[in-house]
């Protein structure tokens, strides 16, 4: 799937993903993907939270080896 801007935010705790993926989303036109690494198992939760709130699409969340992967679209 390609994406438009990527954002590691391993290592990184709650609420520092969603916030740093904020800041990010704001830089990118309508329509434009934003793919996300995390490590934190909360932010499974916490990134279809933020995409329901905010209105852009989460197209895809998956896990491997540990990291978990966010395909998130701006509206």
């Amino acid at each position: 799937m390609s994406f438009d801007a990527e954002l590691d935010a391993k290592g990184l705790n709650c609420p520092l993903p969603i916030l740093r993926a904020k800041k990010a989303i704001a830089e990118l036109s309508s329509g434009q993907v934003l793919k996300i690494v995390a490590t934190d198992p909360g932010s499974v939760k916490d990134f279809e939270a933020f995409c329901k709130q905010t209105g852009n699409e989460l197209m895809s969340s998956s896990e491997a080896g540990g990291a978990f992967e966010f395909m998130i679209k701006k509206s």
